[in-house]
């Protein structure tokens, strides 16, 4: 073998002895962020909010129709045949602003849409940060569990021992037996919930989860609650959709208001009709055919405004105030559940944080009484339900500490949510994100002809939709 077969040899070696790379759980955010079906559905809202933009626009332009007909009659032997051809343009001259507020309300609705999928990718991120985190919990329930069977295993070989010399009864050796099924029926239950968490994550990310590695450092949090919360009403998509929302039906009161203005309309019209006619002779017999041709160009100014519409204009106009006030309420209650959830996600971490602590000195102290009752229990001064006991408590402790630690993961997490954060650019994860200005750029001005349209295809093809 040559020496460069052997070097060969020797890499292909060392890489197949390196462990398999460990999923992050920045790896997650960004399968998720990538993957999400959610996403993608808000994504198209999105581009149909944008696309009403542009159907505003479109109202401040001419529009240009044709028509052609045909026509045959026949009445008393005689025959008639026309053919005509008519083209019109219309545009509307002057209508109040009522043209612009419909453009500015479309502008708006897109505004808030943008929100609404931030607040999305947001559900989605925490969504996998929580399938994540529930795996790795899981995981480490399943491995205590496993390690408390086999410990169990011991303790009651341990008793079948001690019952054939003579040192306890059958008692000792039934509990024993007793509190090693449940622990089995425990793993058992374990190994399930790691199961249906590893579904949950398979349906949050896309995939199913693979070597997970311990989660990042903690994100750091404000110096307060009050500064979080006042972040938070500043930044969150709820309250910012909350806003644009506002401000459309602001303008949908306006818009209301000028339905009472006139409008006025100009046209221009093209037509030309072809009509044959049949020639006669001297004698009146039928000779040959003619043909008829006419062309008319006309134009016209109209001005027209509702007088009297049954009320329906009053009702429309009082209907778009009630909607604005809605609004506006709507904006102050999102705001009020936004301080609320921030405030709820900075006291789960102070309690997890409690939690830790404490559940720290219940382990040492359950560990040192644990390893004191099993040697007591070898001297005889202690039964064998004193070891199971102290055993169960131990093994408790070191589950509550893997639900207290994921719990204050999670928290920290909810708490950037609360504030509006929580977005693949916030969390710097990285990768291309989806850029929500592309599209509308691309057919805010209703775009037509071919230059445009290259434009809008190059789009739709960037954001990975034909």
């Amino acid at each position: 073998m040559s020496a460069l077969r052997r070097g060969l040899l020797a890499c292909a070696v060392m890489l197949a002895a390196l462990p398999a790379h460990a999923e992050t759980l920045a790896d997650t955010m960004v399968a998720a962020y990538r993957h999400s079906a959610l996403l993608d559905q808000n994504r198209a809202l999105l581009r149909a909010a944008d696309e009403d933009v542009a159907v505003s626009m479109a109202a401040l332009r001419p529009i240009v129709e044709w028509a052609a007909s045909h026509e045959f009659q026949r009445t008393d032997g005689t025959e008639a045949v026309q053919t005509s051809l008519r083209l019109v343009a219309q545009m509307t001259l002057f209508d109040w602003g009522r043209n612009q507020l419909a453009i500015d309300i479309a502008k708006e609705n897109v505004l808030a849409t943008r929100e609404s999928l931030i607040a999305v990718e947001q559900d989605v991120l925490l969504t996998a940060i929580q399938a994540y985190l529930d795996v790795r919990s899981a995981e480490q329930q399943v491995a205590l569990q496993e390690n408390s069977v086999n410990l169990l295993g011991e303790e009651r070989q341990a008793a079948q021992d001690r019952f054939d010399v003579g040192e306890i009864t059958s008692t000792d050796v039934a509990l024993a037996e007793a509190q090693l099924a449940a622990t089995r029926a425990g793993l058992a239950s374990a190994q399930g919930a790691l199961e249906i968490a590893r579904e949950n994550y398979r349906t949050a990310v896309g995939r199913a989860p693979r070597d997970l590695a311990p989660p990042p450092p903690l994100p750091a949090r404000p110096a307060s609650v009050e500064a979080a919360q006042a972040a938070a009403r500043q930044t969150h998509p709820v309250v910012r959709q909350a806003q644009r929302t506002a401000a459309a039906a602001e303008l949908q009161v306006a818009a209301a208001a000028a339905e009472r203005s006139p409008t006025v309309t100009g046209s221009v019209g093209l037509s030309a009709t072809r009509q044959p006619q049949t020639t006669r002779n001297a004698f009146g017999l039928p000779g040959g055919t003619e043909a008829n041709n006419s062309g008319t160009l006309s134009a016209s100014i109209q001005m027209q405004q509702t007088l009297y519409s049954g009320g329906r204009l009053p009702a429309v106009h009082r209907r778009a105030m009630a909607n604005r006030d809605a609004a506006r309420a709507t904006l102050l209650n999102s705001a009020r559940q936004v301080s609320q959830s921030v405030g709820i996600a900075w006291a789960n971490i102070d309690v997890a944080r409690a939690q830790i602590a404490a559940i720290d000195e219940q382990i040492s102290a359950a560990q040192q009484a644990y390893e004191g009752v099993r040697e007591e229990a070898t001297l005889g001064a202690r039964t064998t339900l004193d070891v199971l006991d102290a055993e169960q408590d131990l093994l408790q402790a070191r589950a509550d500490a893997i639900t207290a630690q994921a719990n204050l993961q999670l928290a920290h997490y909810q708490l950037l949510a609360a504030m509006g954060v929580l977005t693949a650019q916030d969390l710097k994860l990285g990768i291309p994100t989806y850029d929500p200005s592309a599209y509308y750029t691309a057919v805010r001005d209703a775009p037509y002809t071919s230059r445009q349209g290259k434009n809008l295809d190059r789009v739709l093809r960037a954001i990975g939709k034909d």
